[in-house]
């Protein structure tokens, strides 16, 4: 599906604005996982401004198409999207990870609307998928449901067990990606546990994949639009990702998986967004 220029700078505006709402409520709260959330924005953004069937007004319809962020520490980019979408007001923002906030550290389904899991432990998010999807196929229902897992999650048994369970059962309506920014939380990914050969791996376990840049959203546009790749196979897509995105000292530097904002960078942060952000209050 051909992206319009119109419709490209949608998106990357509503990208910029998520990560400008990831950074703010780090610097607000004190802390929080600013660099995996920040190497996701682009795919959140694309996903829900353009992709998901999704109501605003009625967001457990039984029509919609189903999120699962497998990496739950990733849920201020998620936070940041909804809100974006028009699910809360982004002053619910200011409240992240305070006491009987809607949106605390991890995303709790009971809290926040618009979220369909409550996610958290690594590994979960693909075999939380298979059980949705399986489901849906009983009932002859078209809805796809999308997970978003890390590259550093990949070393958990459970997901090669989903990966597994998916290809067998031609599970097409699971689109899945990897948000591969190389880093975890104790290294980088190729010295923990080397996940370097992802798509050799899930394709000898029955997957088409593709591997994309993970910030371009035309790019990531075109691709999930194209899925399912191939009819009876479960579709992932590889998106190739910097850690800390939009944030100069933050970009591929393993110290930013949490980020405790001291004045100095939060003053740095502000300066960088508001030379990004320039280029949309011109239009």
């Amino acid at each position: 599906m051909a992206l319009s220029k119109e419709k490209m700078n949608f998106l990357e505006k509503k990208a910029y604005n998520i990560r400008k709402h990831i950074i703010e409520a780090c610097i607000n709260h004190g802390d929080g996982h600013a660099g995996s959330s920040l190497s996701c924005t682009d795919i959140l953004a694309v996903l829900y401004m353009d992709i998901m069937k999704l109501d605003v007004d009625n967001p457990k319809s039984k029509d919609r198409d189903y999120f699962i962020l497998s990496a739950g520490h990733k849920c201020l980019a998620l936070y940041g999207t909804l809100v974006e979408k028009g699910f809360e007001s982004a002053s619910i923002m200011d409240t992240y990870n305070q006491l009987d906030t809607p949106i605390p550290g991890h995303p709790d389904r009971d809290k926040f609307r618009g979220v369909d899991f409550s996610t958290g432990s690594l590994g979960h998010g693909l075999p939380l998928a298979c059980g949705l999807a399986k489901g849906l196929k009983l009932r002859n229902q078209s809805n796809k449901v999308y997970v978003l897992m890390g590259d550093g999650e990949q070393g958990e048994g459970s997901i090669w067990e989903a990966a597994a369970y998916a290809s067998h059962n031609k599970l097409d309506n699971i689109i899945a990606f990897i948000d591969k920014n190389g880093l975890q939380i104790n290294g980088t990914t190729k010295d923990v546990l080397n996940t370097n050969s992802l798509k050799e791996r899930y394709e000898a376990f029955g997957w088409e994949v593709k591997e994309i840049n993970g910030h371009d959203v035309k790019e990531i546009h075109e691709t999930v639009s194209s899925a399912p790749f191939t009819q009876g196979k479960p579709s992932l897509i590889i998106a190739n990702t910097v850690k800390g995105k939009g944030l100069s000292f933050a970009e591929n530097n393993l110290s930013y998986h949490h980020w405790d904002p001291g004045e100095e960078e939060a003053n740095i942060a502000r300066e960088e967004l508001s030379k990004i952000g320039k280029r949309w209050h011109s239009e």
